[in-house]
């Protein structure tokens, strides 16, 4: 099944795993919003389309390792330019509902492949 999801989603753009399970915690490296097929690209739009896409993606590798995105309790969002910010506000809660996930939002200098946002996501999802 982990297979698959790497071929539906982009693999990263450095040398890590996407996802990962420890015990009762699934653990995402930062997501970009990756095109998900084809060559590694990232979405047009800005931060607000490239968080849209890195949560849809993060989706996709969170019910790969048996979990979902109710399941993430601690989000950190990275954005090269805190005029963002807003933006960026109105698409999480397009994923997520109260009670919502605790959250940092870092500035940053720069992120990989010049995106706009990235999101490191960490859910405690129990097997069976």
């Amino acid at each position: 099944m982990r297979q698959l999801v790497l071929l539906i989603v982009s693999a990263p753009v450095g040398p890590y795993s996407p996802s990962r399970r420890a015990g009762d915690f699934v653990i995402l490296s930062g997501q970009l919003g990756l095109v998900p097929e084809g060559p590694t690209q990232l979405v047009e739009g800005g931060a607000p389309a490239e968080l849209r896409q890195a949560l849809v993606n993060a989706t996709a590798l969170l019910e790969a390792e048996g979990a979902k995105l109710s399941d993430v309790v601690k989000a950190t969002v990275f954005l090269p330019d805190l005029a963002d910010f807003a933006a960026c506000n109105e698409v999480w809660m397009e994923f997520f509902d109260a009670p919502r996930p605790t959250r940092s939002t870092i500035g940053v200098a720069a992120l990989p492949l010049g995106a706009h946002a990235e999101v490191e996501l960490w859910a405690f999802a129990p097997r069976g």
